[in-house]
C-alpha cells in the first residue's frame, strides 16, 4: 500500500474503535445546530470563532479531509449545501449516518486530497479543512487546489500542525527526533509510527502551512494557535497547532470590465 492507503486503513480502524474525530453528532446536537447553538473545530481544543464563517445559507462548502459527521451536519443545519471529500471509508460512512438520521442532502466523495481534487475551477464559498494534512507528505499542491475551486471572495478555514509534536517523545518530555519528520525517507522514524498506532505522518514547517497558502493566492485574515488538549506540552500551554483563515480575493468590475482584487466585505 501507499501511505495514503496505510492512513486510511488506520482512520478506518480508528473510527471503530471509537476515535473521538470519527464520532458523529448526535440528533440532539443537531437540532440545537439549527437553533442557532453550535461549535466545530479546526484543531483539538478551541471552537472557530462564529464569525469567522458569516451567515451560512445557501453556501456551498466543502468540508476537505473532514468526514466523520462532525462538522457537515452541523453546517447542513445552518442551511448550508454540503459537499464533504475524505479518503477514509469509516468517516464517509458516518456522514452517511447523520445525513440519513436527519434527512438532509449531502454529496459525499472517497478521494485523495494529494491528487486533483474532483471540482471545477470556483465551485465552493468555502472551505472548511480541520488537521489533516500532517498525513501528507507535499502540501502546496493543496493549497493551489483550494485556490482553484473557491469563488472569488471565498474563504479556506483551515487547521494545521505546528510541528511541534514531532520533535519530543510519546511522554512529551524529552526533544528526541530531527526535522523534517518523514517516515518515507527516516527508518527509524517509520517504526517510531508503527510502534504507536499513528498511521503515517509528516512534519511541516510554518513556511509550508502558511507561506504555501500564500503563494497559492490566498490573503491571510486571522489565525489563532491551539494545544494538544492533553498531555505535558499542553498543561505547560505550548501550542502545537494553527488555525487559518485565509480569503481569495473577490474582484471589483471595471470600466473595461477586467477585475480588480477586494477585500473580504465581498463574502458576506
Amino acid at each position: 500500500m501507499n501511505y495514503q492507503d496505510i492512513n486510511a486503513a488506520t482512520i478506518d480502524r480508528w473510527v471503530r474503535e471509537g476515535w473521538e474525530w470519527g464520532r458523529p453528532i448526535s440528533h440532539e446536537t443537531y437540532e440545537k445546530a439549527k437553533d442557532g447553538q453550535w461549535d466545530v473545530f479546526l484543531t483539538p481544543a478551541k471552537p472557530v470563532p462564529h464569525r469567522w464563517f458569516g451567515d451560512l445559507k445557501g453556501k456551498k462548502i466543502l468540508g476537505l479531509a473532514s468526514g466523520g459527521g462532525q462538522q457537515m451536519p452541523i453546517f447542513s443545519a445552518l442551511g448550508a449545501e454540503c459537499t464533504v471529500l475524505d479518503y477514509s471509508e469509516e468517516q464517509l460512512a458516518g456522514e452517511r449516518t447523520v445525513a440519513r438520521r436527519e434527512g438532509y442532502a449531502i454529496e459525499i466523495i472517497r478521494g485523495d486530497m494529494t491528487q486533483p481534487l474532483p471540482f471545477g475551477d470556483e465551485t465552493f464559498d468555502l472551505i472548511f479543512h480541520p488537521v489533516s494534512n500532517c498525513y501528507v507528505r507535499e502540501v502546496k499542491p493543496i493549497w493551489r487546489e483550494c485556490f482553484r475551486i473557491l469563488k472569488p471572495g471565498g474563504l479556506l478555514l483551515a487547521g494545521t500542525d505546528h510541528f511541534v509534536n514531532y520533535i519530543v517523545d510519546a511522554d512529551e518530555r524529552q526533544i528526541v527526533n530531527h526535522l523534517p519528520f518523514d517516515p518515507l525517507t527516516d527508518a527509524d522514524q517509520r517504526l517510531q509510527l508503527e510502534r504507536d498506532d499513528a498511521g503515517m505522518q509528516f512534519s511541516h514547517t510554518l513556511e509550508e502551512q502558511i507561506n504555501g497558502q500564500l503563494e497559492a493566492g490566498f490573503t491571510l485574515l486571522e489565525l489563532y494557535e491551539d494545544t494538544n488538549g492533553q498531555g505535558r506540552l499542553h498543561e505547560l500551554n505550548i501550542p502545537t497547532f494553527l488555525a487559518m483563515r485565509s480569503q481569495k480575493q473577490a474582484r471589483e468590475p471595471t470600466e473595461s470590465g477586467a477585475g480588480a482584487p477586494t477585500g473580504e466585505k465581498r463574502v458576506r
